[in-house]
Order: structure tokens, then C-alpha cells, then sequence
């Protein structure tokens, strides 16, 4: 933090796509610059390339900088991180985009890690293109695990509405139930019921776990994966103190809207969770690396190339992105405090028996 202002790290993304336009447009109020301090990982030339293809964004007090440290904390820092010679060819996927999206977040992930900003927000990237260019992920989600030596974390997507947790993310459907374990799924609950401790302050979290098969395998009828892998899982967690219940058929748990008697919901594969999600909470939804010692988020909306340059993205989603990153720091700060304080208080000889490392439930 500086001055008391959390700073904000935020990626520029793939730099043909949407990234600057919706991170501008976020930002264009001056008064958001008394509740934080943003820092753009990306290049002053392109931001200024696509400030002036925004027709209603005013004038914006902007600071060139080379380093995280010299980030002005009344102004939208640019840290440079690209070549000079960097340029945009808004609409479409290039080798020159991906390779500057994936040095932009090898920058921001290096300043995270030293501490010279506090969350990561990370603008939309091309999937495709980053594989092609060697970053050996397919999104964000597993170079960050990698990145900060975790074992397992999970991809939650969040809104003011719900929120919704998936045990396989970016892998081919067909690939899904053979990615599916008793071990998996428990430990992504164990992830979810933690960060909805740590993170959203939910004292007793309710998290419902969805089936794999239609009717959630019709007893069988329509296949075994929740009798076999699904329900035992569910139990276990139980077991160890965690409130899931399920596994619920999709159809009928979202079409009649059981998410809203629950904290969380875990989906078994991406389409299965993503598409109720983005369809009830599109404008404000927000992707949440949950399991990560540090706070990261970003925009639950792709790179939109055929958007890219015309002055017609939506910035909502990456404006929530950024205030989920700074609620979550802040609460997980408060959390871990409280849970220090009441370490404190305790006897000497009691602590022997605690988990290292994992924060204590009063």
C-alpha cells in the first residue's frame, strides 16, 4: 500500500482486443484515483492510441513510469514495460499482441510477487495465440498457480448474485469425466469454503455441488459418476466440517434459482457453471483465482476483437474486476488480523495442535 491507498496492478491484456478500451473507460472518472492507485502494465503509446478512439472519455492525468515504485498516487500510472516500436492492429489475433500480453503479465506477476502493488487484475487474453507463443497455459489460472508454487486452486466466478466454483476449467468436454475424482472435487470444496471465509467474510458457508449427468445420473440410468464419485466426495467434505450439499441436476437448480439459498456453487466442467453465470451476471461478473496467497481478478469477458477500436465495450465487468480485487484484499487483510489477534489470546500450548499456515475458525 501508499499513503494508505491499495495499488492496483492492472494488465493490459491482448493489446488488438478490448484490454485498453474497457481498462480507460473503468478508469475515467477521476474520482476513482481518491480510492486507489491504478498501475497499467502495458505502453503509454498504446494507451494513447485507443484514448483517443473514445469519443466521451474526458482528458485523464496519466504517469509514464518504469518502475511499480514510481507510481503517482493521483494519477493513472503506465508502466512501460513493452518495446518502444509496439504498435496495435485492433480486430484480430498476432503473434506481436500475444507476445505483449504475456510480457505485460510476466511483469505485473514479478511486481507482485516483490509486493510493489497489491492485487492483480488481469485484462482478456487470447487463448489461443499465448499457446502459440510458448506461455504453456491456456489462460491465467494455471501460470499464476505455477507462479506462486500453490498445490491446487480453483476458478470462481463472482457477482452480486452468486457465485460459482468449477472443478475441470479449460479442458475439451469430452476429456471432462475422466478429469473428474473424489480428490478433486474435495479439494476445490475445501478451497471454495475457504475463500469464502477468508474472502467474502461468510461465517458458515453453504456451497452446492451440481451433477455431472443430466438428472444428476437418474440412479444410474443415465451414468454413475454421482454415485461413484460425486456423492462420496460430498461426504467426506462433510466429514471434515464443510456444509455441501447436492449433487444437484443444473437445469433445475439454476432455472428455478436454488443458487440464491447458497454461498457457492460448484460446477463439475466450465459451460456447466459459466454459461448460468454470465447469463444472470454478465454486466458485473468478475473471475476470482481462489487458493493463491495473493488477490487476483479479472472481467469475465473475453478480448471481443470484432468490438476492439470502435468505442463500444462495455467497461462494467472490468470496473467490478478491479473493486472485487480491493474488497477482497481488504477483507482477507481484516480476516487474517482477526485471526492473528485470537492466536494471541490463546495459551502457548494450544497452538501446537492448529494446521501451519491455514487460518483458524473461532
Amino acid at each position: 500500500m501508499q499513503n494508505g491507498k491499495i495499488v492496483v496492478g492492472i494488465t493490459q491484456g491482448d493489446s488488438n482486443g478490448i484490454g485498453y478500451e474497457v481498462i480507460i473507460k473503468a478508469l475515467s472518472d477521476p474520482r476513482i484515483l481518491d480510492m486507489f492507485i491504478p498501475v497499467i502494465y502495458g505502453s503509454s503509446k498504446l494507451f494513447g492510441f485507443y484514448r483517443k478512439s473514445l469519443h466521451e472519455v474526458d482528458q485523464m492525468d496519466t504517469n509514464s513510469i518504469n518502475s511499480a515504485s514510481e507510481a503517482h498516487a493521483k494519477r493513472i500510472n503506465i508502466l512501460n514495460c513493452l518495446p518502444d516500436n509496439v504498435f496495435a492492429e485492433p480486430g484480430g489475433a498476432t503473434t506481436e499482441s500475444a507476445k505483449a500480453a504475456i510480457t505485460a503479465l510476466s511483469a505485473a506477476v514479478k511486481d507482485l510477487k516483490a509486493g510493489s502493488i497489491d492485487v492483480l487484475v488481469t485484462g482478456p487474453v487470447n487463448k489461443n495465440s499465448i499457446v502459440a507463443e510458448g506461455f504453456g497455459f491456456p489462460g491465467h489460472t494455471g501460470f499464476l498457480q505455477q507462479a506462486f508454487g500453490v498445490e491446487d486452486v480453483t476458478m470462481m466466478m463472482i457477482s452480486s448474485r452468486l457465485r460459482v466454483g468449477v472443478v475441470t476449467d479449460h479442458i475439451p468436454l469430452k476429456d471432462v469425466p475422466g478429469a473428474i475424482s473424489e480428490d478433486k472435487i474435495l479439494s476445490k470444496l475445501r478451497l471454495m469454503n475457504e475463500s469464502l471465509k477468508r474472502d467474502f467474510c461468510v461465517d458458515n458457508p453453504r456451497i452446492a455441488v451440481l451433477s455431472l449427468n443430466p438428472h444428476s445420473g437418474d440412479g444410474g440410468l443415465l451414468g454413475t459418476e454421482e454415485q461413484d464419485i460425486i456423492i462420496p466426495a460430498i461426504k467426506k467434505a462433510n466429514d471434515e466440517g464443510i456444509m455441501a450439499f447436492g449433487p444437484f441436476s443444473p437445469d433445475g437448480y439454476f432455472g428455478m434459482r436454488h443458487y440464491g439459498m447458497f454461498d457457492a456453487t460448484l460446477a463439475m466442467y466450465h459451460d456447466q457453471g459459466l454459461a448460468p453465470f454470465k447469463a444472470l451476471a454478465v454486466e458485473d461478473g468478475v473471475n476470482f483465482t481462489a487458493g493463491l496467497p495473493v488477490v487476483r481478478t479479472s472481467p469475465d469477458h473475453g478480448t471481443a476483437f470484432e468490438l476492439a477500436g470502435r468505442d463500444e465495450a462495455d467497461p462494467r465487468s472490468m470496473r467490478a474486476a478491479i473493486f472485487a480485487a480491493i474488497d477482497i484484499f481488504r477483507r482477507r487483510k481484516r480476516f487474517d488480523d482477526l485471526q492473528e489477534g485470537k492466536m494471541e489470546e490463546r495459551p502457548q500450548e494450544n497452538r501446537g495442535h492448529e494446521h501451519p499456515g491455514k487460518p483458524q475458525i473461532a
